[in-house]
């Protein structure tokens, strides 16, 4: 096996409409040993070619790459705790069963709280009624914190694991009022910048609206016609959540090229292996080892691990390995021991959300990757 397999393998899933394209860094240590881009980075409103450089919609993997890390490094400097309750910071949200939440049933999903809640439609039904601009506003995020802090949960903390953007939710406003910044200018001063990412941020929908700072669309992977939105959506956050708080989010709204977030992955990987000051060896330590709370959960702290049967890592990741996916077609798998990392960036949504065809190229692709990589084992 090589990489003439994996090639085929992501041209026949472009071809077949399981992805419109993708790019793919592969790395081994502090060697990039693949990378890639295939297919197409739009099919509407004109096809075009994917590029390395394209810029995509992270979705979830904010969490691990801007939420988590920016939690690492409060907990580095002292200003966190991960067995601090949350009622420390958030004297209302105790309500309900919650008191005993800390940030480590946050980071592990099992707080208690609910997978989701559309509180885009509360935010649309606020400006409805006449609050003009609402929608995306500063005041439309406190709305959603409140309504969070409002929650009742939905079983007792660190019984049962469901995945939950309310949890990453509720750490982007902690990591604000700990940080002292907006959650975007503390990833951009603490992450982006020092890591020289130059394409990697939120987009804060409050300056295209008040500095009229357009993303220009040829930089980016389109994502869904939003039946919401009504639009095709290019640089402009396909999660509702996260576009009614404004594009800026704990659980999503992170852009990024693949070789970015490859970045961002080297010195996670570095770190692990005591070779990097960005963050110490044992706070990323402590992050990527499956928190024990409930029984079974793969879950670590902001990032998932492979599960015993149907991981999207495929068959040649162990337990120990970590990884997120995304939403809108993305994921990373870590293998710390061997220092391999997979950074995969697909617009799987584009046109269309109902596309679930990558549960089935995910974990093929990963395969592939491995068996050429002679790392299948």
């Amino acid at each position: 096996m090589g990489w003439s397999e994996v090639e085929q393998a992501f041209a026949e899933a472009a071809e077949k409409g399981a992805i419109p394209g993708a790019t793919v860094v592969v790395r081994v240590g502090e060697q990039i040993a693949y990378e890639g881009a295939f297919g197409a980075r739009s099919l509407l409103p004109d096809r075009s070619p994917m590029r390395l450089d394209t810029v995509f919609d992270l979705s979830s993997l904010t969490k691990p790459l801007a939420t988590t890390v920016a939690a690492m490094m409060l907990v580095r400097d002292g200003k966190l705790r991960l067995d601090d309750r949350l009622t420390r910071f958030f004297h209302n949200f105790g309500v309900h069963g919650k008191g005993y939440v800390t940030f480590r049933h946050l980071l592990a999903h099992c707080s208690g709280l609910a997978a989701w809640r559309p509180f885009y439609q509360q935010i649309a039904e606020v400006e409805r009624r006449g609050k003009v601009n609402f929608m995306a506003s500063r005041g439309a995020k406190e709305l959603v914190y409140e309504e969070i802090h409002r929650e009742k949960a939905e079983a007792p903390p660190g019984t049962r694991t469901v995945y939950s953007d309310l949890n990453f939710m509720l750490l982007g406003e902690a990591i604000e009022q700990i940080g002292g910044a907006a959650l975007n200018r503390f990833c951009r001063d603490k992450i982006f910048r020092p890591l020289e990412l130059r394409a990697t941020d939120f987009i804060d929908i409050s300056l295209v609206r008040t500095r009229r700072l357009e993303p220009v669309p040829e930089m980016f992977a389109p994502t869904s016609v939003c039946a919401v939105r009504k639009r095709l959506l290019v640089g402009e956050v396909d999660d509702e959540n996260a576009f009614a708080m404004g594009g800026v989010a704990g659980h999503a709204g992170l852009f990024a090229p693949v070789r970015e977030v490859d970045r961002i992955v080297l010195e996670l990987i570095r770190a692990h292996a005591g070779r990097s000051e960005f963050l110490p060896q044992k706070t990323v330590a402590q992050f990527w080892t499956r928190d024990p709370a409930v029984r079974g959960s793969t879950w670590a702290l902001g990032w998932d691990s492979p599960s015993p049967e149907y991981s999207s890592s495929g068959h040649y990741f162990s337990a120990a390995a970590v990884g997120h996916l995304g939403f809108t077609g993305t994921s990373i798998w870590i293998e710390p021991a061997r220092e391999i990392a997979i950074s995969l960036l697909t617009n799987r949504v584009h046109p269309r959300r109902d596309n679930q065809a990558i549960r089935e190229f995910r974990p093929k692709i990963h395969d592939l990757i491995m068996q050429a990589l002679g790392a299948a084992a």
